[in-house]
């Protein structure tokens, strides 16, 4: 049984089908991931592009010749990044978007010599189920 998972963004107009297995699951800790994100670390969940589906029209931003960006032109959310040059013939998407992200933990770090320097020591900081004080 193949098995296929879902996602899409916050607001429900671009959703996305994978079916079969990713080529990898990793954080990328780069500074043009973190920039488009606004996030210290962004989690890509790789696929050949043929296993993916997508319903909806993603805005499209292409920071550089390479590199094209797609994520929701109504909510904003991140969810696609494609770079032939370096990943031909696989999409990434972004693993926080999956509908179950819980189901599918990252294998691997990657892009860690740009890595923000507070992120290693994060298991040090204090923990709050919820937002402190409430």
């Amino acid at each position: 049984m193949t098995e296929t998972v879902t996602g899409g963004c916050r607001c429900g107009a671009v959703r996305y089908e994978a079916e079969g297995a990713p080529e990898h699951h990793a954080l990328c800790h780069c500074e043009d991931c973190r920039r488009s994100a606004g996030a210290p670390v962004v989690g890509w969940l790789a696929f050949k592009r043929a296993q993916v589906r997508v319903t909806g029209s993603p805005t499209t931003f292409q920071p550089s010749a390479d590199v094209v960006r797609q994520f929701c032109g109504a909510c904003g959310t991140g969810l696609f990044y494609i770079n032939e040059a370096v990943l031909p013939g696989l999409i990434d998407i972004q693993s926080a978007t999956l509908d179950d992200a819980a189901s599918m933990p990252p294998g691997a770090h990657i892009q860690v010599a740009e890595r923000l320097p507070w992120m290693t020591d994060l298991d040090a900081l204090p923990a709050f189920e919820r937002y402190p004080g409430m």
